[in-house]
């Protein structure tokens, strides 16, 4: 009797900052962590289509003396604590502890770097070619699609300075969250054709 072939995960890759929540710089603490509007639908949306949700996240704030890696720990457990409160699960929350490139010494999991992605999908068995990521910046973007990801840009006036680049093109450009989500919905039976 021959086994069951084998199918990795999918997943939708999630920054966090600006993206799930209010761009409130270098916070760690879960008291102003405001959720974007339609976050909680748009993520539930995505779990019931199959995808494993997963954090990717720059966090030089702890390199920089801003915030203790402990209170970072508390916030990571906080995100868990909420995706469950609303009947979610959240696969991973993975993140950068180093700050900005200095002297050109740029390391492998800072965005857009796509390391985060990588180790993510290499520990949770996801099929990149399969997933997205879902960013306001395109740091995120350019992370995503170096990883082997569809991205999608959520152009909230975060995204400034708009430097282009052979990474830097998202599949979609949302005007928020569920925009993102509604987009992903409509490819996700479509075949996806690496470039």
């Amino acid at each position: 009797m021959p086994y069951p072939e084998h199918i990795p995960a999918k997943a939708v890759f999630l920054d966090k900052d600006g993206t799930l929540i209010k761009d409130v710089p270098y916070n760690a603490d879960p008291e102003k962590v405001l959720f974007e509007t339609g976050v909680f639908e748009g993520l539930a949306f995505l779990e019931a289509a199959g995808y494993k949700l997963v954090i990717i996240s720059n966090q030089p704030g702890i390199a920089m003396g801003l915030f203790s890696q402990q209170q970072l720990d508390d916030l990571i457990t906080y995100f868990y604590q909420i995706f469950e409160l609303n009947g979610l699960s959240l696969s991973g929350f993975y993140y950068c502890p180093h700050r900005p490139a200095e002297n050109g010494n740029l390391c492998k999991c800072r965005k857009p770097e796509p390391g985060m992605l990588l180790q993510a999908a290499a520990e949770l068995d996801i099929d990149l070619q399969q997933s997205w990521m879902i960013g306001d910046i395109l740091n995120d973007v350019e992370a995503g699609n170096r990883a082997g990801c569809r991205t999608v840009l959520i152009n909230n006036g975060n995204e400034t300075e708009w430097l282009s680049g052979p990474y830097r093109t998202p599949h979609c450009l949302a005007k928020d969250f569920p925009e993102a989500v509604h987009f992903i919905h409509s490819q996700t039976n479509t075949s996806h054709v690496q470039a």
